[in-house]
């Protein structure tokens, strides 16, 4: 009884990340090792790919905003705002300068990339986020963006000793998925989400579930659609 007493004691519940995580069963393995992140660190992507990607990738940053802001909002104290607004301000610099650098030296024109229609996943993309930014909880904002940063931080840890630093549009996207501060971002991510975890109902918990399933397929679509030429 006294072993079955210290077992208890020293078992530390599933975080609610990890439990939707497990939820997505193989294809959270299919999208962290899927051939795109390989390409891209060795350099080798074809370039035709690497245009279709980033001219989609850069049409739903919008959207990202505005989940990122909203969760902000609804975020349940100052002390957990402020990393957000932090990851906002790089979203919104760093990261938009790296698409603006990447379309002049691939040659996209602003017009090119008017002409070319929204791929039916970035419309997906942008409609989900849109949609729990304005009428999802807390914890199903999280359930989204959880995805979208933790599954990138998960591949470019696996490229990231690996990736070539001949050019820039190939290896800054995994720079700005890699390292301290991004690790940093997606552990109080996490965090925010876990803690919902533990005071949110039952089916709350259920459309947590199947946004982060939702958000997982379109990551996945994202990818193969880049190879869709």
């Amino acid at each position: 009884h006294k072993k079955n007493r210290q077992k208890k004691m020293s078992s530390t519940p599933t975080r609610f990340t990890e439990e939707l995580k497990a939820a997505a069963g193989e294809q959270w393995d299919r999208v962290i090792h899927h051939k795109f992140t390989k390409q891209l660190a060795s350099g080798t992507i074809d370039r035709e790919v690497i245009k279709r990607y980033l001219i989609q990738d850069h049409r739903f940053l919008d959207a990202f905003i505005i989940l990122l802001a909203s969760i902000i909002a609804h975020a349940r104290s100052l002390e957990d705002r402020i990393p957000g607004c932090q990851f906002l301000a790089l979203i919104t610099g760093k990261e938009n300068t790296y698409f603006e650098r990447c379309f002049e030296k691939l040659s996209i024109s602003v017009e090119d990339r008017m002409a070319i229609p929204d791929a039916e996943c970035t419309t997906g993309f942008c409609n989900l986020m849109k949609e729990v930014a304005q009428g999802g909880s807390l914890a199903e904002m999280l359930s989204v963006i959880v995805v979208c940063e933790w599954s990138y931080l998960s591949w470019g840890k696996l490229v990231e000793k690996e990736t070539v630093r001949d050019d820039f549009v190939t290896y800054e996207w995994v720079d700005l998925h890699t390292g301290e501060s991004f690790e940093a971002v997606v552990a109080y991510l996490r965090d925010l989400l876990d803690r919902e975890g533990e005071i949110i109902d039952a089916s709350t918990k259920e459309a947590c579930k199947s946004r982060f399933l939702q958000t997982m397929q379109l990551e996945e679509d994202f990818f193969d659609f880049a190879y869709k030429l």
